[in-house]
């Protein structure tokens, strides 16, 4: 839209406009307290859904469309049907209203009742003439509860090195932790980072949190020696080569304190693997290749296609030459049918890496797992990446979701990812959504969603403005649980939501209703209500992940010892002195420490040593967990060796080596994943997670 950005707060005219378009005006960064958005960062939220709000005139004429809009509307274009309450919609149709609903199968019904869960289509025809189609989802009432009690392990896969590894984690690894998890330690699931197809270009993003498609897993995750058609590569010496520079890269990061080389390693996988795709599969692999192409359809095709076309013009879509920004047109027909081999290349890539995912989860469920591997669905995608490009009609241009300023952010975030638009979501029955969640559940056990908030709504930054100047637009949070409740218990699948820091009211009850787990991190179970102390593990909520920390946040050993105040300040993100936050850091410990001593939880059980050390503190702080009534409780893998070090802090770029460390000793020394196996200190942490005494429920009131 071209018209002038308006000033000032939004008036009762523009107010009542974008309420009917889901766009909010204001917010509640905390309980009394409202902040208004300007007109301008509505106007420009509305102009992302195709409305035009730049003058008061158009204002008043889109307001008059939308209203004469919904008021002759039958049906809105998707509605929710739970299996034991039928959509409110359906009941407020005139009498008289005749249905006829296309099942998701094929069959045709006059009746929406009774109807298997599932996406299916509805028409509706009024007695005044009036016809809507709608898509009609029906799904559970909520999800199936995890059997029993479960704890896991949460790692970054890249940062867990083995012998065997070309310099960087792979799903071979991931395959070898939970066989031995699950058989040695009785873990019931493994929790690892995206593995999402990362942007392809020097040097790569290392953050797995800003994918070029969430929809299909990265190839340099591929163990390539378990790609059967590597060992018929008929090149010995040019496999030699390989071998050797792999085994360079893999000390490089284990001996020599190097960084992972994400580049590097994939450079030197993608050569392999171009003599792999040069190998003829059998009758058997290629009659499971061509399943997979039919079942993936046009998704894969244009994902194949980007990579191809990026290859040749580089890695983001809006500088290609612009017939071919379309994926669709007749210039794209032509190139993918020109760089057809290529487009193989990726399709078979595609294909190996879901293989090996399924591979991994079925080990993770014959070494007795009752969950398996949890992955992890990144809130967006780059805005220049292959599902950009391929779904480009669903995203709202020239906007990017972040976080509104807060205590922690005064200046707000923007994550430079761009947003689903809603009503693009509604109209197509939320099929990216349900083809997106059918993908990652096809090898997952769980799926852990980040920013689950982001199911009921987004901030939403334009572009070219500050954090500041965005707001918040809402999405239809009964549809997105709906599609999500649907495809997580057709695959028998668990969920856990990641809903840390500030929530809007409501959500979390929200979750719970539908069987969504949340996620409670100790150190932030304060009675926030109450006199701000430690939660004692008898007030937790049952229906959550407990953790001791997370990706984003100091090891527990660091924190124990007061390291990440060290770590935070030499990186310039303190914001009082010093001396100041080393003691409030201090003080929170200490209020942890007293509440598990007063609970007797400091006594040393396992691995030898003073009660008192932070060793055993460790111990004590997932000792405290295990009281608590959580269904699934995980364990940082990094806690396991005393790695001092965390694997992101936001808030940096250049000034921390983010998503780049391997897991390390509390000296920093690389930890391979036959040493963790084999460590006493990781065996004995791990051994209270089996302890029965105590553990079975909650205390501590």
């Amino acid at each position: 839209m071209s018209a002038p950005r308006p000033a000032g707060p939004p008036d009762a005219e523009l107010t009542r406009l974008a309420a009917l378009h889901g766009v909010a005006v204001s917010y509640e960064p905390s309980p009394g307290r409202t902040v208004t958005a300007s007109a301008g960062a509505v106007a420009r939220a509305l102009a992302a859904l195709d409305v035009d709000a730049g003058t008061p005139r158009a204002v008043r004429d889109a307001l008059a469309a939308r209203e004469r809009e919904l008021a002759g509307r039958l049906l809105p274009p998707t509605l929710v049907s739970w299996t034991d309450r039928p959509a409110d919609a359906l009941t407020a149709l005139p009498d008289g209203t005749r249905l006829l609903v296309e099942t998701e199968r094929g069959g045709t019904r006059g009746s929406a009742e009774g109807l298997p869960p599932g996406v299916h289509r509805l028409t509706a025809t009024a007695p005044d003439g009036r016809t809507a189609h709608a898509h009609l989802i029906v799904a559970p009432p909520r999800l199936p509860a995890p059997e029993g009690r479960a704890y896991g392990l949460l790692v970054q896969l890249y940062s867990l090195l083995s012998a065997r590894s070309w310099g960087m984690g792979d799903l071979g690894d991931l395959a070898e932790l939970a066989d031995w998890a699950g058989r040695t330690a009785g873990a019931g699931f493994v929790q690892v980072n995206p593995l999402h197809a990362a942007v392809p270009g020097t040097p790569t993003d290392p953050s797995p949190y800003r994918p070029s498609s969430r929809r299909f897993p990265d190839p340099v995750h591929l163990r390539v020696a378990d790609v059967p058609e590597y060992a018929h590569v008929d090149a010995p010496d040019r496999v030699r080569v390989l071998l050797e520079r792999a085994g360079r890269l893999r000390e490089t990061v284990l001996d020599k304190g190097a960084l992972i080389d994400r580049d590097a390693v994939w450079e030197l996988k993608r050569e392999a693997l171009e003599l792999v795709a040069a190998v003829p599969l059998g009758p058997g692999r290629q009659a499971a290749y061509r399943d997979f192409l039919a079942e993936e359809g046009e998704a894969l095709q244009d994902h194949a296609t980007w990579c191809a076309l990026a290859e040749v013009h580089g890695s983001d879509w809006h500088r290609w030459p612009e017939g071919l920004r379309d994926p669709r047109s007749a210039r794209t027909v032509r190139a993918r049918d020109e760089l057809r081999n290529r487009v193989d290349f990726w399709s078979r890539l595609a294909w190996l890496t879901d293989t090996q995912l399924t591979a991994a989860q079925r080990t993770a469920r014959e070494a007795g797992m009752p969950v398996g591997i949890v992955h992890d669905l990144a809130v967006g995608v780059h805005p220049g990446g292959a599902d950009a490009w391929a779904q480009q009609d669903h995203f709202a241009a020239g906007m990017s979701i972040g976080a509104p300023p807060d205590a922690f952010t005064a200046l707000g975030q923007d994550w430079s990812l761009p947003p689903w638009r809603p009503d693009r979501l509604a109209d197509s029955g939320y099929a990216p959504f349900r083809r997106l969640l059918r993908a990652l559940f096809r090898y997952a056990g769980a799926l852990r969603i980040d920013h689950v908030m982001g199911l009921f709504r987004l901030w939403w930054v334009p572009e070219g403005e500050p954090p500041t100047e965005g707001t918040y637009v809402r999405y239809d949070a009964e549809a997105m649980l709906a599609v999500l409740v649907l495809e997580a218990s057709r695959a028998g699948a668990v969920v856990i939501g990641e809903d840390l820091g500030t929530v809007e009211p409501g959500v979390r009850e929200a979750l719970r209703e539908r069987g969504v787990l949340g996620t409670s991190v100790l150190w932030f179970e304060r009675d926030w209500e109450g006199d701000g102390r430690p939660l004692p593990p008898g007030r937790w909520r049952a229906d959550c992940l407990a953790t001791a920390t997370t990706h984003d946040l100091p090891s527990t050993a660091a924190r124990l010892t007061g390291e990440h105040v060290g770590l935070r300040d030499r990186l310039g993100l303190l914001t009082r002195p010093l001396e100041e936050e080393r003691a409030e850091a201090a003080a929170d410990t200490e209020e942890w420490l007293e509440l598990l001593a007063r609970l007797g939880l400091l006594h040393d059980t396992g691995g030898g040593g003073d009660a008192s050390s932070e060793e055993a503190r460790v111990r004590a702080v997932h000792r405290f967990l295990l009281h608590t009534p959580a269904r699934m409780i995980g364990v940082w893998l990094p806690d396991g060796v005393g790695d001092r070090r965390p694997q992101n802090v936001p808030g940096t770029w250049d000034q921390y080596p983010n998503w780049r460390l391997p897991v390390a000793d509390a000296e920093g020394r690389p930890v391979t994943l036959e040493e963790l196996a084999a460590s006493p200190r990781v065996r004995a942490l791990l051994d209270v997670l089996r302890e029965t005494d105590g553990a079975a429920g909650p205390s501590g009131g």
